[in-house]
């Protein structure tokens, strides 16, 4: 058969695959450059950045779990200023869909990043307005519908590229945030950011991470996350990328037939910088196995019991 389609498009942003690699995970999207081919991914999504320089959390910042990591790396950036000149002119070579990740502490921080950055050649913005590990901000937006509703409104409104809000998973029913943000005019939402999670040394009885709590990421909470797509699928109709403990095609699979358009690959990036590339080649491969000619055909083709 033909080579298969592998193009999907969240709103008007159209992807080369559903393929991207996570915020956080990938730098500002240079320094993997040597391990895996960018322009093969259906895009990048950047470090996020903050209006001002952040230097994060002090050390332990990262621990290891059970199919997992915690990590409390409290948005540690460059900044606005500092990326647009430093690191976006050298990104914007490769033939691959920009999207920067957005993290603020105020709202009007939130807007003014957008503000600074609407007019580059950037493709969309991720807002993230669940990070569980900054004192600031945070999981205290991600968990205030009104909050996030107002984030997705007023950010939507000085932006003229599409906007992608970030869900924490920290919520009763993910699906009531993810409707409000479509009705604020969100272009979608990417699902999920990390379960806040806590690892306690026996020896000297104190957290493992100096910021006590953290971000649990990784094959722990894959099947968690594609419960949550798979919520929101059934309840509102706005495209959804699909994060969580994702390691290999199959594992994209799942959450693209639970219902998402796109996903994201995180945490594995630290063990195999090249598993994106990678997983675009799985997904080609079992869709000539199945006789599939359209990608699009499985994203929410789950066959429930």
């Amino acid at each position: 058969m033909n080579e298969p389609n592998l193009k999907v498009k969240i709103g008007d942003l159209e992807l080369k695959n559903p393929v991207l690699v996570a915020s956080g995970t990938f730098g500002y999207g240079l320094e993997s450059s040597d391990f895996v081919d960018i322009e093969k991914l259906g895009g990048v999504v950047t470090k996020s950045l903050s209006l001002k320089p952040r230097k994060g959390n002090p050390p332990q910042r990262i621990a290891e779990t059970p199919s997992g990591m915690l990590n409390a790396i409290g948005l540690a950036n460059i900044g606005v200023e500092r990326f647009l000149k430093e690191k976006l002119p050298l990104l914007t070579k490769f033939n691959t869909k920009i999207i920067v990740n957005i993290a603020a502490s105020t709202i009007e921080e939130y807007i003014e990043c957008v503000r600074m950055m609407t007019a580059e050649n950037i493709d969309a913005f991720e807002i993230n307005v669940s990070c569980p590990n900054v004192k600031e901000g945070g999981l205290e937006f991600g968990t205030n519908l009104s909050k996030v509703a107002e984030i997705t409104s007023k950010t939507v409104t000085v932006s003229t590229k599409p906007i992608i809000i970030k869900l924490t998973p920290n919520v009763t029913r993910i699906s009531d945030f993810a409707k409000a943000v479509k009705d604020e005019g969100a272009t979608a939402v990417s699902a999920i950011n990390t379960f806040v999670g806590m690892a306690i040394s026996i020896n000297s009885r104190r957290p493992k991470l100096s910021h006590n709590t953290g971000g649990l990421s990784g094959p722990a909470i894959r099947p968690l996350a594609v419960a949550k797509v798979f919520e929101i699928k059934k309840n509102v109709d706005i495209p959804i990328i699909g994060i969580g403990g994702i390691t290999n095609y199959e594992d994209a699979l799942e959450f693209i037939l639970a219902g998402a358009s796109a996903i994201q690959v995180g945490t594995h990036n630290f063990v195999d910088p090249s598993a994106s590339e990678k997983i675009v080649s799985g997904l080609s491969d079992y869709c000539k196995r199945m006789n599939i000619d359209d990608i699009n055909e499985l994203i929410g083709d789950v066959q429930l019991n």
